[in-house]
């Protein structure tokens, strides 16, 4: 292995992008319109008949009074964008300059006192800032004096103020009291300013001019009317629930006196806010009194000396509200949307529900903005595995930490790329770098990572990527040092992030965990964990919802209520299925899919015929196996096929969760026990699209590979006429279900595999085939099934004339793909064994024939399938066939479908035929004297009477099984149910639904 140096890139400062500099000095004149290009897609394999194909380029025109700009041409709308804007930014001699980039704290100090001053004089007035329409009602109102503004008028309108307050102090950015305290020392050093003695009031003392009042009364003069703004009201006792209420607003009711009312303080005066809580558009902010005590930092002399005579006590945090906004937030406290805004004279508002509070906290969780930005609540988990950008849906994993990041206010994470050169054997076997010396870092701390993961050298770079974690001061948190590598330096960063996210998401389900197991479960995934600051960090976090917790375990109740009201019904790994309806289409979504579904779901009490509605959507898309939805709807839908549907009951989550989805229901709900409640699911298989392997392949080969791989199989069945098979990794039977529409002398045929869904499927279609169609002739007289891992023997596999495994080494790992050759040569011996696997060096050719878009970018050495482990060139395959054939007396030839031995780069799919040289009868006896029978015995046929051993099909009568086929269907999905874990590891690379037994072995197998 190779390495290159290159001089490492810093982590650059944040700067606005060319689109905000643009909007900044242009506002809503500034249009864009995108315009989209179709380039050809050059075929670069000579002789190869594909479809000609298309992409997508964009470029962008930014229409400016004026003036206008065209971009070059991008793979991506938003690089257009920001391409024109560039452009724009260069020729009109637009800067990105910062007032407070090069200030001292003296100098900052200087600065407030100027813009504080400059805030009540005539100009000012005349412009459109949002502090004008606090103006407009100052001068229509009695007070002592004409035109007092209340100090958190100003906190409320002015970034500027703000920044330069951040300047003089630092804590200021997470202290409003801190900043009213500087804002009212500032105005006391003005001259032209006067401040109350013991009030938060700031009034100009020299008139203004009738031209200024005028000016700002006529721009605020519509009449606002009398309207109703629905607001929250969050109790400093955590004990104590939020609560919405309703502000009253009027031309003659000023807003902020009408949440000094609801705060019970005095005036306007007396309230201080918050910081913009969510997104910077909105005029959502924490309102909160004054403490009526001394501030305890020092800077706050001015609102200490205004405050003499009160008794000095520590403050009370209001937890709840402080997590909320990021900022010390005292006492009780209004989570309200309500101000004067830049874009309009009138007053902005909007209503504040139970709903959208519940869902700010939600977004604070690792998990949170993935399920808020696909709108699935309680149907959305965070995938536990990143398989490119096709399958994935919603944000990024790198977009979503750097979400979380945001939401707990930590710097941007830090992501270190390092290139490593490695031989081709090495980079085609995705093995894990041995190099401990990087050869090329970059740190990403702004940058667009869509941009980096194009910019691969050669064919033969591998990345890996390393994730730092900082608090606002910079201290580490987290640091994510990861060994696996990938083809992409893109597929680095985003498996990375979504590392980071996982490991965060698990901390989040057990905010007490000890220090020392912290340290020791992040070593465990690649993670170091500064322990001291993560719990400092999250300390507030971890009273809140630790408290919320143990409220929902006090209230909420079990499945086994239910089923003991219910008692026709039976609870399995935490599900009740009620029922399922349509015919079975025999399209089964399978691991790697994206499967479409609709779904509901409803809240229902035991004994309560009402259903209150809480989540659906008619489409939701997801892959399978990658633990993107809860445990409990993937198995279900896994065992549906298309155009099925099927009810199913669970136990209730969290009641934070439950009031984020609630929507419109959440009056009803707030307050509503959650004792011998549940939630009821309602969901159809809409569509299962074919996985990108099958697409690409389709695309080039008719017949598919997958059916030229079963004639294949046949042809050799046929030769040897052979009279009992076995297909190792059988999956959901399809060569076994293909066998009985064809002639053969086959008459026992056996299927091992280790996911027992895929066996389940297996076992309906044989079992439909074999006794419901009884006129198919076959001269099959047993079928067997049995759940197991290939690399161990069974002594009930050993001696059969032929053996299958068709495409499903490349889902082992490598060490393991080397045992089962020597098992099954060894130990089950069959006369004849058929093995395929895909050809590494075909895949470009595969690659390129499906259409490039935006969504979909492959990569030039990508694995066919995300479950891959690995992939073999020619010479790799047949070094590996030849080395076990040699050692167990077996002679092997070379053949394959798809494409031509002669013609580079050979077959689509490399199979190898082993034959068995000679007999040893020593070791055949040896053989029948192991009689191990470690494999589980799922289903078996006999002389056309099936006998099938699904436990809950034990149960019923033969009478049941025939006639009614939803009761069929049921217990078929009781069974997926049953076999699935309760719960999967946060850090598993594949759902634990379909892990295999043997966890150095996958469990995904095509024919």
């Amino acid at each position: 292995m190779e390495s290159q140096e290159a001089p490492a890139v810093s982590a650059k400062r944040l700067e606005l992008t060319p689109k905000a500099l643009i909007h900044h000095k242009y506002g809503r004149t500034a249009c864009y319109r995108i315009e989209e290009v179709k380039q050809h897609v050059e075929n670069d394999c000579p002789g190869l008949v594909i479809p000609q194909q298309f992409r997508s380029l964009y470029r962008c025109h930014l229409v400016l009074p004026d003036f206008s700009f065209t971009s070059d041409m991008f793979p991506k709308k938003k690089d257009a964008e920001q391409a024109a804007a560039k452009i724009a930014i260069e020729k009109l001699g637009i800067h990105s300059t910062s007032a407070t980039n090069d200030l001292t704290p003296e100098g900052a100090s200087y600065e407030l006192v100027a813009r504080i001053s400059g805030l009540f004089t005539d100009e000012f007035l005349s412009s459109t800032h949002p502090l004008t329409g606090h103006f407009g009602v100052a001068f229509g109102a009695m007070r002592e004096h004409f035109g007092m503004i209340p100090i958190s008028a100003i906190t409320t309108c002015d970034v500027k103020v703000h920044n330069l307050c951040k300047v003089i102090n630092s804590k200021a950015e997470s202290d409003p009291l801190l900043v009213s305290s500087l804002i009212l020392n500032a105005a006391r050093k003005c001259s032209s300013l006067c401040t109350a003695t013991d009030e938060l009031w700031i009034w100009k003392e020299a008139p203004y001019s009738p031209e200024a009042i005028a000016s700002v009364i006529n721009h605020h003069s519509e009449s606002l009317g009398c309207v109703q703004i629905e607001a929250l009201r969050i109790p400093c006792s955590i004990e104590e629930n939020v609560e919405a209420l309703t502000l009253d607003v009027s031309n003659e009711h000023y807003y902020l006196d009408l949440i000094a009312q609801k705060l019970n303080v005095k005036d306007s005066s007396r309230v201080l806010v918050s910081r913009t809580v969510g997104k910077a558009s909105s005029e959502m902010k924490v309102y909160f009194p004054y403490p009526e005590v001394p501030h305890f930092s020092d800077s706050s002399s001015g609102l200490r000396t205004s405050l003499e005579g009160k008794v000095s006590i520590e403050p009370i945090i209001n937890q709840r509200a402080s997590y909320l906004s990021g900022q010390d937030i005292y006492g009780d406290a209004i989570l309200a949307n309500v101000g004067y805004t830049w874009k309009s004279s009138y007053l902005f508002y909007e209503d504040v529900s139970l709903c959208t509070y519940y869902r700010m906290l939600l977004a604070k969780f690792p998990d949170g903005h993935y399920k808020l930005s696909r709108e699935a609540i309680l149907a959305a988990e965070l995938p536990t595995v990143y398989t490119g950008r096709s399958n994935w849906k919603g944000p990024a994993p790198r977009d979503l930490l750097y979400a979380f990041c945001r939401q707990h206010k930590f710097s941007e994470p830090i992501f270190s790329i390092t290139r490593i050169n490695a031989d081709a054997s090495l980079s085609v076997t995705q093995r894990k770098s041995n190099s401990s010396k990087p050869t090329d870092e970059v740190d990403i701390a702004d940058g667009d990572v869509s941009d980096v993961g194009e910019k691969n050298l050669d064919n033969s770079s591998i990345f890996r990527c390393e994730v730092k974690i900082l608090s606002r001061r910079l201290e580490p948190i987290v640091e994510g040092s990861f060994t696996d590598t990938y083809r992409k330096e893109s597929d680095a960063i985003q498996c990375s992030a979504l590392k980071v996210l996982l490991w965060f998401d698990k901390y989040f389900k057990q905010l007490d965990m000890p220090v020392e197991v912290l340290s020791s479960s992040g070593h465990a995934h690649g993670i170091i964990v500064h322990a001291e600051n993560l719990s400092h960090e999250f300390a507030m976090c971890s009273s809140i919802f630790g408290s919320m917790k143990n409220d929902n375990l006090r209230e909420c109740s079990s499945l086994e209520s239910f089923c003991k009201y219910y008692p026709n019904r039976k609870e399995e790994n935490g599900t009740v299925v009620l029922n399922i309806e349509g015919p079975d289409s025999g399209v089964f979504p399978s691991p790697g899919s994206l499967i479409c579904i609709s779904y509901a779901v409803a809240m229902v009490k035991i004994g309560d015929p009402v259903k209150d509605h809480l989540e659906g959507k008619d489409e939701f898309e997801f892959e399978v196996g990658t633990d993107a939805v809860i445990h409990q709807l993937e198995a279900c839908v896994t065992q549906l096929s298309v155009n099925q549907s099927a009810h199913f009951v669970i136990d209730i989550p969290s009641r934070d969760l439950i009031l984020a989805a609630a929507g419109d229901a959440i009056k009803d709900l707030s307050k509503l026990p959650l004792y011998n409640c549940f939630l009821e699911y309602s969901v159809k298989v809409l569509r299962v699209p074919e996985p990108l392997e099958d697409r690409m392949e389709k695309a080039l080969f008719s017949p598919s590979l997958s059916k030229q791989r079963i004639e294949f199989a046949v042809q050799h069945i046929n030769e040897c006429s052979a009279a009992t098979l076995v297909d190792f990794g059988c999956g959901s039977g399809s060569l076994l279900n293909s066998l009985l529409e064809h002639t053969t002398a086959l008459e026992k045929i056996v299927g091992v595999d280790i996911s027992q869904k895929s066996l389940g499927r297996a076992a309906k279609i044989l079992h439909q085939k074999l006794s419901l169609n009884s006129g198919m002739p076959t001269s099959i007289r047993q079928a067997v099934l049995y759940d197991g891992s290939i690399t161990v023997y069974d002594s009930r596999l050993s001696g059969f004339d032929i053996g299958t495994c068709l495409e499903v080494i490349e889902h082992m790992e490598e060490d393991q793909a080397f045992l089962f050759g020597d098992v099954v040569l060894s130990s089950f011996c069959p006369r004849i064994l058929v093995v395929s696997t895909p050809n590494y060096e075909y895949n470009s050719i595969l690659q390129r024939s499906a259409v490039p878009t935006t969504e979909e970018n492959t990569a030039p050495c990508k694995f066919r399938n995300h479950d891959h482990k690995f992939e073999w060139t020619r010479e790799q395959f047949e070094h590996w066939a030849t080395d076990i054939a040699l050692r167990h007396n077996y002679s092997v030839e070379f053949s394959g479908v798809g494409g031509s031995s002669d013609v580079e780069p050979g077959f689509a799919s490399q199979i190898a035929i082993f034959r068995r040289s000679s007999f040893n009868t020593a070791e055949t006896y040896s053989k029948t004297e192991d009689s191990s029978q470690p494999y589980e015995l799922i289903w078996e046929w006999a002389d056309r009477t099936p006998q099938p051993t699904f436990e809950v099909e034990a149960e019923r009568s033969a009478e049941s099984v025939q006639s009614d086929l939803g009761e069929t269907n049921e217990e078929r999905l009781h069974l997926g149910m049953k076999r699935m874990r309760q719960s999967s590891p946060p850090f598993s690379t594949a759902t634990e639904m379909h892990k295999p037994k043997d966890p150095m072995m996958s469990h995904n197998s095509r024919a």
